[in-house]
């Protein structure tokens, strides 16, 4: 047998020609599935953003600084975990203090800071006798923290924010009436509002918060299971925690682990958008990749921790919620693998064709279009809860950059924080690691 590069040639042109003619059906579906199932998704959350806001939101729309009426007013615990809050305890606690409820104390849980929160934290029990502290001489993780001041609270009532959020003064009436006539609810979470606004990724956010995140908690609520609590704030019936076991230690996300742990045991959990809380996210592309990444591999580890207790009968509430996350992982691995499989439609006939045609497609138009349909509802479903702020129409201009920015990092962050999860050892402790708060603006 002689060796011929002509017969090399040939042999490598025929391969190409069957990955070229193998790949382009799979690709055809796979494009459609990108494209189509965001697109699908935006109407869901539209709509059932709608059914919550006319169900629930607009006869009280304007009274998010007025209180509910009250039948009592139950003791309430507020746990503040804290691990290197220096810059930021004194601030939220003050806040705290001025909240209009009569009946409440503060449980500041010093986990092994390194800065002096302690130090702070003890000067402020000179003033405020409402403010005990819990100090943890190691860093023991956010979960334990949690759990620790849960169990010396005095209340039945518990609500959790972090250390360097800014509660609204009527936050608490607002979440506490849920749990007063509703004997199965478990959490109510609340509605985190953006203080830092700066800068692009700042401003982006603002509508972010709006557009994705109090949209997607509305729509869930109306189609009824939450994904997860906001881990800033959210309230929780102590016995409701006592029954499922509390905070889980291993977990990098508490917040959605504790969310699904009610659920699958029968618990429900409310959105209550009259409870603000102004929070400090990341201003720079580092602290925001990593804050992703965290988010959704705690998205990841709930999905493969709980996948057995989805075949039991009374967890099918949670089986449409479990799927659509799923399937929003699964999206971002397939718009990876159509990346890497791209020079192979390059040098495709059908794609050298449509770089003649430089004008627009009407898909493209559809997904702009519904992309600025879903900023303009959920903007003005918020914008009456920001009406100190200027109100949030004067970022809409800024939500055009959001799926630059945040659907390139979402899909690198799903795709860095599943694989994590996987290869994470189950008990694993999770600590508390240092974050980016961008710049604050006050």
């Amino acid at each position: 047998m002689t060796f011929s590069f002509q017969n090399m040639a040939e042999d490598l042109h025929s391969l190409w020609r069957f990955l070229v003619s193998a790949w382009t059906p799979f690709d055809a579906f796979l494009e459609d599935f990108i494209y189509y199932y965001p697109l699908f998704m935006a109407y869901i959350w539209i709509f059932g953003a709608l059914i919550f806001y006319f169900r629930f939101e607009w006869r009280q729309q304007g009274n998010s600084e007025n209180l509910p009426e009250l039948t009592e007013f139950p003791p309430v615990s507020i746990l503040i975990p804290c691990y290197n809050e220096a810059e930021n305890i004194r601030e939220t606690v003050e806040i705290l203090l001025e909240q209009k409820y009569p009946n409440f104390e503060i449980i500041a849980i010093n986990d092994g800071s390194k800065d002096n929160t302690l130090e702070i934290l003890q000067s402020l029990t000179q003033q405020h006798t409402q403010l005990r502290i819990v100090n943890l001489h190691t860093n023991q993780g956010k979960a334990m923290g949690l759990r620790t001041g849960a169990l010396l609270a005095n209340s039945e009532i518990l609500v959790c924010i972090d250390g360097d959020a800014l509660l609204a003064p009527e936050a608490i009436a607002w979440m506490v009436r849920h749990f007063i006539n509703k004997p199965h609810i478990g959490a109510v979470t609340g509605n985190p509002r953006i203080r830092n606004r700066s800068t692009l990724l700042g401003r982006i956010q603002v509508g972010e918060f709006s557009a994705i995140v109090g949209m997607i908690k509305r729509a869930q609520r109306s189609y009824g299971k939450i994904f997860t609590v906001s881990g800033v704030i959210a309230a929780f019936r102590k016995s409701a925690l006592h029954d499922i076991g509390y905070w889980s230690n291993d977990m990098v996300t508490e917040d959605i682990d504790i969310s699904w742990k009610l659920q699958l045991g029968g618990w429900s959990i409310y959105f209550e958008p009259n409870s603000l809380c102004w929070v400090l996210m990341p201003e720079t592309l580092e602290g925001l990749w990593k804050q992703r990444t965290r988010w959704a591999q705690g998205g990841t580890e709930v999905l493969l921790r709980y996948f057995k207790e989805l075949f039991h009968w009374s967890s099918r509430g949670m089986w449409l919620l479990y799927g659509e996350c799923l399937i929003s992982i699964v999206w971002a691995f397939l718009i990876l693998v159509h990346l890497l499989f791209a020079p192979i439609e390059l040098f495709t006939e059908s794609t050298w064709q449509s770089l003649h045609d430089l004008s627009p497609s009407w898909t493209s138009m559809l997904l702009s279009l519904t992309c600025l349909i879903q900023f303009g509802v959920s903007l003005f479903i918020d914008s009456h809860y920001e009406l100190k702020t200027g109100g949030v129409a004067r970022y809409y201009y800024w939500m055009v950059w959001y799926p630059i920015v945040y659907w390139i990092i979402n899909v690198g962050t799903t795709i860095v924080g599943s694989v994590k999860a996987v290869k994470k050892k189950r008990g694993q402790r999770a600590l508390w690691v240092t974050v980016d708060r961008g710049l604050r603006q006050k």
